[in-house]
């Protein structure tokens, strides 16, 4: 498919004008970025593996009836994608103590939470994506009553959706984000899911030794992180298709993992 105008370029995806109206190609960089991209690099086959896992989220959402953005994998680092307008909100899931929550409250990192907790960030580099209440949400604007319930059931469906998932290839679904957009028709939207879900945001710990599975490899200097990824791939059993992973991943990284 001709690759069409470049609408955006973000820390981990460009986004491309679609091949018809109300669409967009999505195109997953190996670029790594973290502490609000003050830390900067590749994760080499990153983008080929996050558009697969991404992929296989999305489908299997949507067969339990989570509107997603999601049309198409269009081949190894690009999908077609539905047009929507981002609502400016990250929303956090999180299942157990790690990362910013540990640090913030002092929670020792890996402390099971009374419950599902979820929270909510201001999508805005400059600011740091601070974290922000509904009331502030309702205040400013940033999405109306009926759009924070729909995101906020939708969340923990798809909580409780990945968890089991997970965890049915002995993988602790720690925390994750998610975000949302609205999808036109007329003067009427509708809320669905967005972005993306992967490795990068979403923290995944192997259930039996706790060894990271995720972006936060690269945060804290562990290495693996190319061998991380292509592990949640494998246990997903996205490597394992009859023609073999090369027509998951490309050659450098097909390279890597045969040699392992």
């Amino acid at each position: 498919m001709s690759r069409r105008r470049q609408i955006y370029e973000g820390k981990a995806k460009i986004l491309y004008e679609g091949p018809e109206p109300g669409t967009i190609i999505q195109y997953f960089k190996d670029d790594a970025t973290a502490f609000n991209a003050q830390k900067k690099g590749t994760i080499q086959g990153k983008g080929v593996i996050n558009n697969r896992i991404s992929e296989y989220v999305f489908t299997r959402l949507s067969h339990i009836g989570i509107p997603t953005h999601f049309i198409k994998r269009l081949n190894m680092r690009e999908q077609l994608v539905r047009q929507v307008e981002i609502v400016p909100i990250e929303v956090l899931v999180r299942n157990v103590a790690a990362g910013s929550l540990s640090k913030r409250l002092g929670i020792p990192e890996g402390e099971p939470l009374p419950h599902t907790l979820i929270q909510y960030c201001f999508k805005d580099d400059a600011l740091g994506d601070p974290l922000i209440s509904e009331e502030e949400i309702a205040c400013f604007g940033w999405a109306t009553n009926e759009e924070m319930q729909d995101i906020s059931s939708m969340a923990i469906r798809i909580n409780d959706f990945l968890s089991g998932m997970f965890a049915a290839v002995n993988i602790r679904l720690i925390d994750f984000k998610l975000e949302f957009g609205r999808l036109w028709d007329g003067d009427y939207n509708r809320i669905i899911l967005a972005d993306e879900i992967s490795p990068d945001g979403c923290r995944l710990w192997d259930m039996t030794t706790g060894e990271k599975l995720d972006k936060d490899r690269f945060r804290r200097d562990l290495g693996g992180e190319e061998e991380a990824y292509q592990e949640v791939a494998r246990r997903l059993g996205l490597l394992d298709s009859d023609n073999g992973p090369s027509e998951v991943l490309d050659l450098s990284a097909h390279r890597k993992l045969r040699g392992k």
